[in-house]
């Protein structure tokens, strides 16, 4: 279950293919590089339990990269590429980072995050770039070998830091040889069939919570995992097509932006070899599910938990089918539901989900934020939801975007998945600005197909076609337009930005 068993039985079969270039790493290759880079990092007198930090767009040397600190006994830090260099920096700092690796286009972000570092350091991929050394410089005559001290190490999970600075998530470093069977790889063999042989489209950014432990997991099992540099739906469809992809992991948002492709568009490709297609990170609304499992087959299998690890549920497509919006069961940790006054609520009753007795974590360096989603309970991720009489959970929404407006309780997700399902709606935001009589109203930011025609007609439309499908009190009393909605590439909305900005302009 190590990438050095698949190098020696199948050294020839492709481990990574970049979609977009077509650049391949053989088995054999991913095993020599990753030695090599191993031995960088001794050299530059990293040892077990160290940190690295990873600034990279989706490239062929991250997996490798990865693979080098995991033997290492190294914990890697794979940070957003968003981040402003202050913001980096942060990460940098609280995580301890020893090194960073980067891609030419961040190298600056890198290079300014990082002030204490030495070049040597600071290893830019490619071409390179001032102030850092360039990669394969590096490591040009280093050992293929591996190295002596060999250790097993793993990834550190760093919040989207979205309502403030971002926190850590640190578990201790397994004990135990390198090629281990983990908690992950042991679940997805047996949730999604992953096996030898198996090719896995990565459409989203690698250093997203899910992607990266996925991909490693693929190649534990000695299959070929397929990265898009960045997700383009048709380009996605195609690519199913041209390399036979039997897995892959997606967001919601991904399934919306293939559904709207022209009908002759979708109906081009052959997607029969897709065997499996996971999704998660947030919630999918029941109408754009249905029109997958239509689409696709009944291949569709969904998973909930967090970056914290506390609790996990899943769910096949047969078991959504019969009960349409659920999360699944839980899998990991005990499922509790508990009202405003921490009191446990029975079936089908609406509150706080906690996970007791789930995986344990901490957040790095803040007890005090660790203490409070801690409690007799579990562990709670803001999320608010059910449990129906079998065990399977419905989520409603985050505690956090809730809307109290005229004394109830009102959560926007409904409204967004309504809007979602229009024709002229390309993405969507609810949440609730200040209203002097209700306290909050109901507000809408929508993202046309077409921004030609936004404006009172299409407003008009949309708040008609929410109200022919929901209770008033949980649509929009207003709808705004914009070209663009601030959504991270893992397909994250960042609500809370335009929800601060109405606020702002409030007072």
């Amino acid at each position: 279950m190590h990438p050095f068993h698949h190098a020696a039985n199948q050294p020839d079969t492709p481990a990574i293919i970049m979609a977009g270039s077509g650049e391949t790493l053989s088995y054999a290759q991913l095993e020599a590089e990753s030695n090599r880079i191993a031995h960088l990092l001794r050299g530059l007198g990293l040892v077990r339990g160290d940190t690295i930090a990873i600034l990279m767009h989706n490239e062929i040397d991250f997996l490798p990269i990865c693979w080098a600190a995991q033997r290492s006994g190294l914990v890697y830090v794979a940070m957003s590429t968003k981040l402003t260099a202050d913001e980096a920096g942060y990460i940098a700092q609280d995580s301890g980072a020893k090194a960073i690796f980067c891609s030419p286009a961040l190298a600056d972000v890198a290079v300014a995050a990082t002030p204490a570092l030495v070049a040597t350091a600071r290893l830019c991929t490619g071409t390179g770039a001032p102030g850092c050394t360039r990669l394969h410089d590096a490591i040009h005559n280093l050992p293929t070998t591996r190295i002596a001290d060999e250790s097993t190490g793993r990834d550190m999970l760093y919040s989207s830091g979205t309502t403030g600075r971002p926190k850590g998530v640190r578990g201790p470093l397994p004990e135990g040889p390198i090629d281990q069977v983990d908690a992950l790889s042991g679940m997805v063999a047996a949730l999604y069939q992953f096996a030898p042989g198996m090719k896995y489209l990565s459409p989203a950014p690698l250093y997203h919570a899910a992607p990266l432990p996925y991909c490693m997991s693929v190649h534990k099992f000695g299959g070929t995992v397929v990265v898009m540099e960045k997700f383009d739906p048709e380009a996605y469809l195609a690519l199913v097509e041209k390399h036979h992809i039997t897995h892959s992991q997606l967001v919601p948002t991904m399934f919306v932006r293939m559904l709207k492709l022209p009908d002759d568009v979708r109906a081009r490709y052959d997607l029969s070899s897709l065997k499996v297609a996971i999704h998660a990170a947030a919630p999918c609304p029941v109408d754009v599910k249905h029109a997958m499992i239509t689409w696709w087959g009944p291949v569709i299998f969904e998973y909930y938990s967090a970056t914290e690890g506390a609790g996990f549920t899943a769910i096949s497509p047969q078991e959504w089918l019969a009960r349409p919006g659920s999360v699944g069961k839980s899998i990991l940790g005990e499922i509790r539901v508990l009202d405003d006054d921490g009191n446990r609520l029975g079936p089908n009753e609406v509150g706080r989900i906690f996970f007791h007795g789930g995986g344990s974590f901490s957040y790095h360096n803040d007890p005090e934020k660790t203490a409070s989603v801690m409690g007799e309970h579990g562990a709670t991720f803001g999320d608010i939801g059910r449990v129906d009489e079998e065990g399977y959970l419905f989520l409603t929404d985050r505690a956090a975007f809730m809307i109290i407006s005229g004394g109830v309780n009102v959560y926007p997700q409904e409204a967004e998945n309504t809007l979602i399902s229009h024709p002229e709606v390309a993405d969507v935001a609810v949440f609730g600005i200040p209203d002097e009589v209700m306290g909050e109203a109901v507000h809408a930011v929508v993202q046309p197909r077409d921004m030609a025609k936004a404006g009172p007609d299409l407003e008009a439309e949309l708040i008609d076609y929410v109200r022919s499908r929901l209770s008033h009190v949980k649509c929009p009393k207003r709808i705004d337009f914009r070209a663009e909605l601030p959504r991270h590439d893992t397909g994250k909305l960042y609500k809370r930005l335009l929800k601060d900005e109405y606020w702002a302009k409030a007072g």
